[in-house]
């Protein structure tokens, strides 16, 4: 897992120095010298860890941190205060403003490595951690909550900058008949398999996860009607021309797929508009004859 540190701090030989001591730490070093400069990187890069010196011009160290902190696009990233100062008073103010640790300057080389090492340790666990309590078990996918958080996230996104996503939900075709005629351990191979695909068509800017049951959802940031659709009948397509059998039998499996795009508008209510056309357009899909893709524009302007 890759990971990055920003560094902030208004002196350039700091800047040089971390670049020469961490250099063996296998970690990207971004860098600013001062506090808005620093705040603006840690928005845009994410980085896992921030190392960030206490006195600096202008906006000094505990002003950035308590900005960081109350932001919540940053308040997650680790701070390591830099100072030149050991005094116990300054180090409770920076611990109490949700910094995770003090380096004093000079550093110890050997200190200033295993305090970064820790951290980014730390980051690297919980980071593992959260990704596997949104997995789905069974498909590999992201889970319910994940799709939640992610969808109004993606049409925030949408409504600030004038962007556009579509959503593609399906299902497997009869899967019922599917389970009880060969089987739940048949059904979920059948599943998995659907998945798998799904996994392995997607771009990495694309949010595949399991809505419940045999309905899968796929969220597609800056990704119009007409485009979603093309994809969502490629994907059709694959699941359609495998060939499958069960104790010698052919069997066919199919999907049936509804897609809508964002409309204008933001947070929760978006969400269920989205959500509520792309499964009009599933069902009307499964109604007209099931393995085929069916799309509906949200109500707006949508381009197709």
């Amino acid at each position: 897992m890759s990971q990055s540190l920003l560094v902030i701090d208004d002196s350039p030989d700091i800047h040089c120095l971390l670049d020469v001591r961490l250099r063996e730490e296998r970690v990207t070093i971004h860098h600013a010298t001062s506090g808005p400069e620093g705040l603006q990187l840690a928005r845009e890069r994410q980085p896992d860890l921030i190392l960030l010196d206490v006195v600096m011009p202008g906006m000094g160290g505990f002003d950035v941190c308590q900005e960081l902190k109350t932001d919540p696009a940053t308040a997650d990233i680790p701070v390591i205060f830099l100072t030149g100062s050991s005094d116990s008073v300054n180090k409770v103010k920076g611990l109490d403003l949700g910094a995770v640790d003090y380096i004093v300057k000079p550093f110890d080389v050997a200190e200033l490595r295993a305090r970064v090492r820790a951290a980014l340790r730390t980051v690297r666990y919980q980071k593992l951690l959260a990704q596997q309590a949104q997995i789905d078990a069974t498909t590999g996918l992201w889970n319910r909550a994940h799709f939640d958080r992610r969808i109004r996230e993606v049409l925030s996104l949408c409504s600030r900058h004038a962007r556009i996503a579509s959503l593609v939900m399906m299902d497997i075709d009869r899967f019922k008949s599917i389970n009880d005629s060969y089987g739940h351990p048949f059904g979920d191979r059948v599943l998995e398999y659907v998945s798998e695909t799904i996994r392995s068509t997607s771009r990495a800017s694309d949010i595949p996860c399991r809505y419940g049951g045999d309905e899968l959802a796929i969220i597609l940031p800056d990704t119009d009607l007409s485009s979603g659709r093309a994809y969502a009948d490629s994907l059709r397509r694959r699941v359609a021309e495998t060939p499958w059998k069960h104790r010698e039998a052919a069997i066919q499996i199919t999907i049936s797929l509804g897609v809508s795009c964002s409309a204008q508008g933001d947070g929760a209510e978006a969400a269920e508009a989205l959500i509520h056309r792309a499964d009009q357009a599933l069902y009307h899909a499964k109604q007209t004859g099931r393995n085929r893709v069916y799309a509906l524009p949200a109500v707006c302007d949508c381009p197709v």
